[in-house]
C-alpha cells in the first residue's frame, strides 16, 4: 500500500491514492489536525501530508498495516505512557490499521506540539 514511486502535490492527491477505507482514516487524521490546529497550513514533505505553524507540526503516512506518524518526538515523550503501545521507530508512532485509530491522542500530539512551536516562537521573537 505505500505509494513511494508516486510523486504527489497535495494532500488530496496523496489520500486518493488508497483504498476508500484507507481514505476515510487519513480524512478523519486530517480532520483532527485541523481541528486541533485551525491555521496550521498543509503540504506535501516527504511524499506524506505533512502540517506546520510556526515550524512543522506532524506528518503522516499510511503502510500495508498502520498509519505512522512522524516528526512528534516531544510529544510521545510527554505522553510516553499513553503511547507507548503505539511505539515505532525513531520517536514515531505506528497505529494498525486494523484497529481504530485513537483520534484524541493525535489531537493531544498536535496541541502539545503547537505549543512547543508557539514557544520557540515567541523565544525567538524575544531575542
Amino acid at each position: 500500500m505505500e505509494n513511494e514511486k508516486l510523486i504527489f502535490k497535495t494532500v488530496d492527491a496523496y489520500i486518493a491514492s488508497f483504498p476508500e477505507n484507507i481514505q476515510k482514516v487519513l480524512q478523519d487524521i486530517r480532520e483532527t489536525i485541523h481541528t486541533a490546529a485551525p491555521q496550521a497550513v498543509e503540504k506535501i514533505s516527504y511524499q506524506m501530508p505533512a502540517f506546520s505553524q510556526n515550524g512543522h507540526l506532524i506528518y503522516f503516512a499510511a503502510f500495508k498495516n498502520h498509519i505512522g506518524v512522524f516528526g512528534i518526538s516531544g510529544a510521545v515523550e510527554a505522553f510516553h505512557d499513553e503511547l507507548s503501545p503505539f511505539a515505532g521507530p525513531k520517536g514515531n508512532l505506528q497505529f494498525p490499521i486494523n484497529k481504530p485509530i485513537p483520534l484524541h491522542l493525535i489531537h493531544k500530539i498536535v496541541t502539545f506540539r503547537l505549543a512547543e512551536n508557539n514557544k520557540k516562537a515567541a523565544m525567538k521573537k524575544g531575542k
